[in-house]
């Protein structure tokens, strides 16, 4: 397991981070199993665990807190907070009212007195940064968290928070969390540069962009049952969603070309994703051990040019296939009110 710095930190990080969005009712039910499968990662060597509040409802933090007994500070722990966590309007969001609840919940359910990264889920149009910066120093300078990151902002977000804070005096944020994988290359346009700009860590979610480079999805096929596609059936992971007919051409030419290399598709399409420079870690996120042991040897895998010249061939340097894969839509895209006059 290689180790890279997270930005300009000082903190280093495993350059696979084990995604804890699977562990829980929303993936793995059975709370034991995913103990196991926490276990195992870290006995392999990583050292880096990422969650969020909104995960199964709090229980993927309360089985990652369950699991990091007596091993806490080895372990660099990241959460998230912006997603709905209940019916009432303010349980949500980016303010400094919601902000302080969040965090004092997120560390209840973790068993920890202090978050190692606390990001924001998802940009709140709806909120001033200067004020979710404000609030997020504040828990920096009281020692509840390490470092704040952002996960799926825009360039133009990550720009904006970077000047807030150099301009108000706030803690900057020094990771950002976008999709990234063989079939979403968004991020080389503009994240990428952006976080190199300003020496921000990149942990990518989504490698394998839900199981599409996993090869277990092809035209004419029905999902594998327990899937994700099989358990959601919902928006992108739905196998007739736009840009489907794309993926499942490029699946087999894909595998031939690992196959090529001595890999399978899982192995190459992990690596893909650690071979940018602006990449620190790629988050998995396995379901079941089996998963997870698929996972793994990708972390010592390196690509040469000649697949990587591939790869750009079928899958052009930043394109996406699936709009949808980006998981962010401005507010002016999404609400007609916001594109006409009254």
């Amino acid at each position: 397991m290689q180790m890279r710095l997270l930005g300009k930190t000082g903190i280093q990080v495993s350059n696979l981070c084990l995604g804890a969005m699977s562990f829980g009712s929303m993936g793995n039910a059975d709370q034991d199993d995913c103990l196991r499968i926490i276990g195992r990662a870290l006995d392999a060597g990583i050292n880096f665990i990422d969650t969020a509040d909104v995960y199964s409802r709090g229980e993927s933090e309360q089985i990652v807190g369950r699991a990091l007994k007596g091993r806490r500070d080895d372990i660099v722990l990241a959460t998230k907070f912006y997603n709905p966590m209940g019916r009432v309007p303010n349980q949500r969001g980016a303010s400094r009212r919601w902000i302080v609840k969040a965090c004092e919940d997120s560390l209840r359910r973790l068993d920890t007195d202090y978050i190692d990264l606390y990001q924001v889920h998802r940009l709140d149009e709806n909120t001033d940064l200067d004020e979710t910066l404000g609030a997020l120093s504040d828990l920096v300078r009281q020692g509840k968290v390490r470092a704040i990151g952002t996960s799926t902002f825009p360039a133009e977000a990550i720009v904006e928070a970077q000047w807030t804070a150099e301009r108000r005096g706030h803690v900057k944020v020094r990771c950002e969390q976008p999709p990234y994988s063989i079939f979403v290359r968004g991020a080389e346009r503009d994240i990428f540069p952006a976080c190199l700009r300003y020496g921000m860590g990149a942990i990518v979610w989504s490698p394998l962009n839900g199981g599409w480079l996993t090869g277990k999805y092809s035209g004419g096929v029905p999902a594998v049952e327990g899937s994700r596609f099989d358990r959601l059936d919902r928006g992108t992971w739905r196998l007739d969603a736009p840009g489907s007919d794309r993926k499942a051409d490029l699946v087999p030419r894909l595998s031939d070309l690992a196959a090529g290399a001595g890999l399978d598709l899982i192995g190459m399409a992990l690596a893909f994703t650690l071979e940018h420079p602006a990449v620190t870690s790629a988050i998995i996120g396995p379901r079941t051990m089996e998963q997870l042991e698929s996972q793994l040897p990708a972390a010592d895998v390196r690509l040469d040019a000649a697949v990587l010249d591939r790869i750009d061939a079928l899958v052009p340097p930043g394109d996406t296939i699936t709009r949808g894969d980006i998981s962010f839509e401005p507010q002016s895209l999404r609400h007609i009110q916001a594109r006409r006059r009254g």
